[in-house]
């Protein structure tokens, strides 16, 4: 039975590939397996989980009643396997909200009582398969939730299979210009792309009111412009990322704190995503604007508390807080 839970507003059905199965839906037994093969299963999977079935779509509501579905574990003891699958049906290699959410259900589960690895396996050619990362038990603020070491980013074109880029100084430092991206909004001409375990374009803004907002994102004209940048083709463009880039906005706020805005690869316009607070951390810190220390990321459906740990200029980890509930 797939379970659906909440992270700063990202909502993910958590399934297991045995009640997959039960269901029809053919899930091989290894992760790695059923990643090389998701063309066979997981767009049914989708359909089957993630839809709204006989209930009548709610006005306003997203084609899907999540973002993603969570699929694993695929073993009852740590290290744990798991897919992220976007609704489009593509695999994701990481997702902050989505390993926060599948930490907390392995927990529900009695499956996780201390700090462990979660690995997810995906079919993304630009990045190594696993992708694994640290989760420890913590609480926050008397919050009680995960702090997820996300490892080192990495900056600029190369990092994330960005081609046909031209580069902009500001400053002493050099970022990059996605032409599409200038087009559609000339304040939008100044990008970092980040890798932190997936690949991201933060575009940094001088006023809040440069970045775009969710309900504009969601109006076809602009959609359709931004999903031809972040997903990979056949639905997107594969510019300027073959495998597709999540898109992010960010706008520096007082002390150590940013606005962020997210546009995801494979899903589109959310209210929060964890990697992509996590890259609008590390952006905002090249720009010179943050300490590397605790940063805020701010977004429509909540605040990620993220811990940058330089040495001398180099940025050399990042790692993000989060909390999960279980929807009833």
């Amino acid at each position: 039975m797939t379970q659906f839970y909440d992270a700063r507003g990202n909502i993910y059905g958590v399934v297991s590939p045995a009640d997959l199965r039960s269901q029809g839906i053919d899930v091989p037994g290894s992760a790695e397996l059923a990643a090389s093969t998701r063309l066979a299963w997981a767009a049914s999977a989708i359909a089957s989980e993630c839809g709204w079935g006989t209930t009548p779509r709610p006005a306003g509501a997203k084609a899907h009643r999540c973002d993603g579905l969570l699929v694993g574990p695929f073993q009852a003891a740590p290290p744990f396997d798991l897919l992220i699958v976007n609704t489009d049906g593509t695999l994701a290699e990481r997702s902050g909200n989505g390993l926060t959410i599948f930490a907390q259900a392995l927990t529900d589960q009695g499956l996780m009582a201390q700090a462990c690895e979660l690995r997810v396996h995906h079919d993304q050619p630009a990045a190594a398969s696993p992708v694994t990362t640290a989760v420890e038990p913590a609480i926050y603020e008397q919050v009680e939730g995960f702090w997820l070491a996300l490892g080192q980013p990495a900056f600029g074109p190369a990092a994330v299979g960005a081609n046909d880029i031209q580069a902009v100084s500001v400053g002493h430092r050099e970022f990059s210009r996605v032409e599409a991206l200038a087009t559609i909004n000339p304040q939008w001409a100044c990008s970092q792309f980040v890798r932190v375990g997936n690949p991201h374009c933060v575009t940094l803004v001088e006023q809040v009111s440069a970045l775009p907002e969710n309900l504009a994102m969601h109006q076809p004209a602009l959609f359709e412009r931004l999903q031809a940048i972040a997903f990979a083709p056949p639905v997107g463009k594969g510019q300027p990322c073959v495998a597709g880039v999540n898109l992010q906005w960010a706008a520096r706020a007082s002390g150590n704190r940013v606005i962020a805005r997210v546009f995801e690869r494979g899903e589109g316009p959310t209210a929060s995503s964890g990697t992509s607070a996590s890259a609008v951390a590390c952006a905002a810190w090249r720009a010179g604007w943050i300490d590397a220390a605790e940063v805020a990321v701010v977004m429509p459906g909540g605040t990620a508390p993220v811990r940058l740990h330089a040495e001398v200029q180099t940025l050399v980890s990042v790692s993000l807080f989060g909390a999960a509930h279980l929807q009833r």
